[in-house]
């Protein structure tokens, strides 16, 4: 599978017990959702853009946003050692569905964004995470980088259907981006 095609779910920071099982630090804000993973995908190599399955034949949550897992064929420490420090994915046809103002940030790529004020902002081009906040990177028709910070106070709306975001951005925003 395609690294595209996936998201990233953590990583396995070290091998617990003596059986091969690994412990995945999990990324994600509900950690609860994968307490039952049948499979997932892991990157053996940092710079490979394809991913490796594994079945998962058992998995134990634990307490601190991790899980510990056992692999398929992963029968012994050292086997389970060469995952250690491996990057771990899930399909993303195994998210869970968002209604209203919520969203996986993948999902809007492509997105129109429309402002209450401005109008038509242009496209989203990416989201990007940084570690206090999330930001939409629009490009407007003229080419120009407009950066939104997601947030409920400014997103107003999600259309899925007609691919389209509607905002509210704080007044002076835009018109840092735009040399109005």
């Amino acid at each position: 599978m395609k690294i595209e095609e996936t998201f990233y779910l953590g990583y396995t920071s070290k091998v617990h017990g003596k059986n091969g099982e690994l412990v995945v630090k999990l990324d994600v804000d509900q950690p609860n959702a994968y307490k039952k993973l049948e499979s997932v995908f892991i990157r053996i190599n940092k710079m490979d853009n394809q991913l490796v399955p594994f079945f998962v034949t058992k998995t134990t949550l634990q307490n601190n946003n991790t899980v510990v897992i056992k692999l398929d064929g992963v029968e012994n420490v050292d086997e389970a050692k060469s995952l250690v420090a491996k990057e771990v994915y899930l399909p993303l046809n195994t998210l869970p569905p968002l209604t209203g103002n919520k969203f996986y940030f993948h999902e809007v790529v492509g997105f129109a964004v429309e402002d209450l004020h401005k109008g038509n902002l242009g496209t989203i081009n990416q989201v990007l995470e940084y570690p206090h906040q999330a930001v939409l990177e629009i490009i407007s028709p003229d080419n120009k980088e407009i950066l939104i910070p997601v947030s409920d106070d400014f997103i107003v709306e999600v259309n899925r259907e007609k691919q389209l975001i509607k905002t509210n951005a704080p007044e002076g925003l835009i018109d840092i981006y735009l040399d109005v």
